[in-house]
């Protein structure tokens, strides 16, 4: 990793951890927003919003604290990967998407973004899978 880039490692940990944090929270504050893109062929779309809640909450959490930071990481990526199909039935489903905060559905151009998002989400988190290197702690 270039010294460049290994010098945001540890300030990018304190955004990552609240944005999790945050975002799991969402999922409990505005809960109707995320069953609308939990694809059809998932049964109890609730009931895995709240969880995916859950997750992120604890992933966000968990890669704040030295302790449990590669273990959180390896879990974000997991989570991560475990909610693409929702990200990839907003994208092709054509679903209107009611109760967006500031009014208004996401572009389709913010839609087919959150894909490869997912991937650039997915290498942050696993950048922490190795708490030892350039992060402070040991």
């Amino acid at each position: 990793m270039s010294a460049r880039l290994a010098q945001f490692k540890r300030p990018l940990l304190y955004v990552m951890g609240p944005l999790y944090i945050v975002a799991g929270l969402l999922h409990f504050v505005v809960p109707e927003l995320y069953v609308q893109i939990v694809p059809p062929i998932f049964p109890a779309a609730l009931l895995l919003v709240y969880l995916s809640g859950l997750a992120e909450i604890a992933v966000g959490i968990g890669v704040l604290l030295p302790q449990t930071r590669k273990y959180a990481a390896w879990a974000t990526v997991a989570l991560l990967i475990t909610i693409f199909p929702a990200n990839i039935y907003m994208a092709t489903s054509g679903l209107v998407i009611e109760g967006v905060p500031g009014g208004g559905d996401p572009s389709e151009l913010i839609r087919w973004a959150r894909l490869p998002l997912q991937g650039v989400l997915i290498l942050w988190a696993y950048w922490y899978t190795n708490p030892r290197i350039n992060t402070g702690h040991r």
